[in-house]
């Protein structure tokens, strides 16, 4: 389905049958990628997966970007779904739109659990970003990109070129712990202790700013370390935290 919205097409999936579960890819993915961790919508759970703008179906005719504009699209299709106050869980990219989502309106998201998320980019990350190139991608990953973004060559190149922007930007992924600590949604923060772009210690950083979260440090984890023979594990984990009210 899609929503026009903001200056752009927002594709978006619906999935299950339940209490409704936002669901937000990382950088250069698309929704569709809640198949590569869990084998069937989760159980109980209405799954809202929408394509980032200029990712997979969605589009951005402008190229230009910044996750506090992708958490205004997705702020926009939840009140067009109706849907008031959420669960979710956001990879990466995904993650730092949700972080937007709960700070700048902290009453709309009720948990959510952040994977692989900075709540901003240190220099390691920005040296990455700088100099990203098809180059720096596997055959596998390139191959599955093209797959996942509708528009080709053109529309990759455009991320390609996302990233690259990214590193010289210092406003739209700067949270610091005073603004972390308006969050109030229950917050499960996972990290992998191998992670080449965000050493982990940024993630204690949040683990101390965030009032209602809990931290979880995945061993021998690499960026995004939720996938693959650890997904199982991530499945049970999250489900279980967003399942329950904590005070």
């Amino acid at each position: 389905m899609v929503l026009s919205v903001n200056g752009i097409e927002l594709y978006w999936e619906s999935i299950g049958e339940g209490e409704p579960l936002l669901w937000l890819h990382g950088g250069l993915g698309c929704g569709a990628d809640w198949r590569y961790i869990f084998k069937d919508p989760p159980a109980g759970y209405r799954l809202v997966a929408p394509d980032l703008r200029g990712h997979g179906a969605s589009t951005n005719p402008s190229g230009a970007f910044s996750f506090r504009q992708c958490a205004r699209d997705v702020r926009a299709l939840l009140d067009h779904l109706n849907i008031p106050r959420v669960k979710a869980i956001g990879l990466s990219g995904g993650g730092i739109a949700l972080l937007h989502m709960a700070t700048a309106e902290p009453a709309c998201v009720e948990s959510m659990v952040l994977v692989s998320a900075p709540p901003y980019f240190p220099e390691q990350a920005r040296t990455i970003q700088r100099q990203f190139s098809v180059a720096m991608v596997s055959d596998v990953e390139l191959a599955r990109m093209r797959v996942s973004h509708a528009r080709g060559e053109a529309q990759i190149d455009q991320l390609f070129a996302m990233v690259r922007g990214l590193a010289d930007n210092y406003e739209d992924v700067n949270f610091t712990p005073p603004y972390l600590s308006t969050i109030t949604a229950d917050t499960l923060i996972v990290f992998g202790d191998r992670d080449p772009l965000y050493p982990v210690s940024i993630a204690f950083e949040m683990y101390k700013a965030i009032p209602r979260s809990a931290l979880w440090v995945v061993p021998d984890g690499g960026h995004g370390p939720v996938f693959r023979e650890r997904a199982p594990q991530f499945v049970s984990t999250s489900l279980e935290f967003l399942g329950r009210t904590r005070r």
